[in-house]
């Protein structure tokens, strides 16, 4: 026995399953322990003592941290987790005694301990009380990356690492999200996550890595695996897109590429959605408005195609070309791509006869009136009508018509497109038309520039819209007659917060 000094916690990262990938500060740490830990299920076959047991010495005193369930039921009246949690503490309160007697403590953890391992609920229970130190191990992920020998995650690719025990709508999302993911926990979980990456459309990338390192090692496509094979210790990977295999152009038609029509939202990054990330990534060439196309990551062998803002038959047209060449494309497009954007403009060109097997798919985004409502309260939360002020499509006299249909029906208004430098009276039209009907207190809520970096919302009276305030980056919303407009967060706060209510008045 040691003296009465504390002891010394070492959480051991011991790699994942070679003893040969053991650090040397790992097989040290092991060397100096008066007590070594390590947990098992009940059937007390160790992993983690197995790939020590050569650094393993006759006088170490050995703690078995056996589990009293794993993923069998328990009638813990706690459940699950609550089973889990009175071993932990109980395994704690084991190792504090040695602790206290002045013994040095080794946990030994596969992989990494801080990487989803059994040694952090240790670490949280002691490492505020004793001297501690964590030897950080190679983990699966870069285990299982090495065996496949190809790179997992490149330049400014990134990288994200899934339990398979999530949902299979919640590890579809991700997947699609994503350019390079590593999902652990496989065993039963396999036939939920293997339907996620077809759900996804990764299934054709992804790599199977089974016991990476160790005896019985396996790897292959992950399409090709046994779901009633697989254990525990497996790891599903979609490995770097830099440099796969990707479609070449090609002269020939029957070798069709497909186009996907994404909406960015109204600004940056954070307003996309997985999917439209995940169909961004997984593009071969991306066509748009260069202002949108701006919005979009560069990616390592990704073509980009910027042009003008009035040319959107002929951008679709160019985006169709490229697919009928074997060519992965997606035009991208601000807001929602149906909302007075290019889903139209692709749909319109790819209905002629020659793009007639071209598959098109289109992905929501955020258009700029949800955005706008967000930020004011809720302004559309009853009936309203979208109508665009820009008559270089559409006649004035049609648009004025559906003003006044709109607004005697009482319809809140959220009204695209309101001017630009060579349109400026529009504004002043639709408020003296909108006057006819409306009260001149009514809230209108002018938002530009919302998720962007010169952002302003702000709330008026419809009488006192000043066209001179509204450009092409600003999106008005005219509440009804029920539109509520308050100001909110008590004595001195300027919050104007709009919204229309859910119910409306009876006849």
């Amino acid at each position: 026995m040691k003296d009465t000094r504390t002891g010394t916690l070492y959480g051991v990262g011991l790699g994942p399953g070679d003893p040969n990938l053991m650090t040397l500060r790992a097989v040290q740490a092991i060397g100096d322990a008066d007590v070594v830990a390590y947990h098992s299920a009940r059937h007390g076959r160790s992993i983690a003592r197995s790939i020590a047991a050569a650094h393993l010495r006759p006088d170490h005193i050995e703690e078995a941290l056996v589990y009293p369930v794993t993923t069998e039921t328990t009638d813990h009246p706690g459940g699950y987790r609550g089973a889990l949690e009175e071993f932990y503490e109980k395994a704690a309160a084991r190792l504090a005694a040695h602790l206290d007697a002045g013994l040095t403590v080794a946990v030994l953890a596969e992989g990494d301990p801080m990487f989803y391992g059994s040694y952090m609920h240790m670490h949280k229970r002691l490492a505020d009380r004793y001297p501690t130190e964590v030897i950080p191990g190679v983990t699966s992920v870069s285990a299982a990356a090495a065996r496949l020998g190809t790179p997992l995650v490149e330049g400014e690719e990134i990288l994200t690492i899934l339990p398979g025990t999530l949902p299979e709508e919640e590890l579809t999302a991700r997947l699609a999200a994503t350019d390079t993911a590593v999902v652990m926990k496989l065993g039963r979980t396999f036939p939920a996550v293997r339907g996620a990456f077809e759900a996804s459309g990764r299934l054709a990338e992804a790599r199977y890595v089974e016991r990476a390192t160790m005896a019985g090692e396996r790897t292959g496509e992950l399409a090709d695996i046994d779901p009633a094979s697989v254990p525990y210790f497996s790891v599903a990977v979609l490995p770097s897109r830099v440099d796969a295999p990707r479609p070449s152009p090609s002269a020939s038609p029957s070798a069709a590429g497909d186009v996907v029509v994404v909406g960015t939202g109204p600004a940056g990054p954070l307003w996309l959605t997985p999917e439209t990330r995940g169909a961004l990534a997984a593009a071969d060439d991306v066509v748009g408005y260069t202002t949108y196309l701006d919005r979009v990551p560069v990616r390592p062998g990704q073509a980009r195609h910027g042009s003008d803002n009035k040319v959107e038959s002929e951008r679709a047209e160019f985006a169709l070309d490229l697919a009928r060449r074997g060519r992965r494309v997606a035009v991208v497009s601000g807001g929602d791509p149906g909302v007075f954007a290019m889903a139209t403009a692709v749909l319109e060109v790819a209905s002629q006869e020659e793009y007639a097997d071209i598959p098109v798919q289109v992905l929501p985004g955020v258009t700029a009136a949800n955005a706008a409502a967000a930020r004011a309260g809720a302004p559309l939360g009853h009936d309203y009508a979208t109508i665009s002020l820009s008559d270089r499509l559409k006649p004035w006299e049609v648009i004025a018509e559906r003003l006044r249909a709109a607004a005697s029906a009482d319809l809140v208004l959220a009204l695209y497109n309101p001017g630009s430098k060579s349109r400026t009276w529009q504004v002043g039209k639709a408020r003296d038309l909108l006057l006819e009907h409306r009260s001149p207190d009514t809230p209108v809520v002018l938002a530009r520039d919302v998720g962007g970096p010169t952002e302003s919302v702000r709330t008026v009276r419809l009488a006192d819209v000043d066209p001179t305030e509204v450009d092409m980056r600003t999106l008005l919303i005219v509440g009804s007659s029920q539109t509520r407009w308050v100001r909110r967060g008590g004595a001195g706060a300027d919050r104007s917060v709009v919204w229309t209510p859910r119910r409306y008045p009876e006849a």
